[in-house]
């Protein structure tokens, strides 16, 4: 069984994110591990893990698994590892933004025991740093249309809702307002 996992801070989660798993699920991999990050190294101002953990959890279903119990690692090798445990055939799912500095990446070597599938996009040369640093074993997705959204761009407009009904689903809006996420005024 070929399992995906994708590991973010998700906060929030929106329609991009789960177009890339479900396509992943359409056209490669058999189930996706989706794992919220409690502290990303380079994310400020993440909303309680519960939250994006419950938001996420609206889209759980056979193929796809919220994770909750690998949210307090620190970096994607630990993850990966904790997973290997349970999975034979884990593959890393990551933006064609991250393979530029992938080689940074903690403990990169143990990452390159995985299988990447790389969503391409914003024109990023990625075959270029695949051969950069050696890396052979991958699936680039090319096929996916254009995902124009950001959860940046939804925490900056959560008070806007026509803005957003076409990047972030309703019950995640109505999650967020209920809840009084990212300081939304009713």
């Amino acid at each position: 069984m070929k399992v995906g996992v994708y590991v973010g801070s998700f906060n929030p989660v929106h329609k991009g994110h789960i177009k890339i798993v479900r396509h992943l699920l359409k056209y490669f991999l058999d189930k996706v591990i989706v794992v919220a990050t409690q502290n990303y190294w380079d994310k400020k101002n993440l909303i309680n893990l519960n939250d994006r953990i419950n938001m996420l959890k609206k889209y759980e279903s056979d193929k796809i698994i919220i994770d909750t119990n690998c949210n307090n690692y620190e970096y994607t090798y630990m993850v990966m590892s904790k997973l290997k445990e349970e999975y034979d055939d884990l593959y890393l799912i990551i933006g064609a933004d991250n393979i530029i500095a992938f080689n940074k990446w903690k403990n990169f070597s143990e990452l390159l025991k995985y299988k990447l599938v790389i969503i391409n996009r914003d024109n990023i040369d990625v075959y270029k740093y695949l051969k950069l640093y050696g890396i052979t074993n991958y699936i680039v997705v090319n096929n996916l249309s254009n995902i124009d959204i950001s959860s940046t761009y939804i925490r900056e407009n959560i008070n806007n809702k026509k803005l957003l009904v076409d990047k972030i689903d309703k019950e995640i809006y109505d999650y967020i307002v209920y809840n009084k996420l990212y300081e939304v005024i009713k």
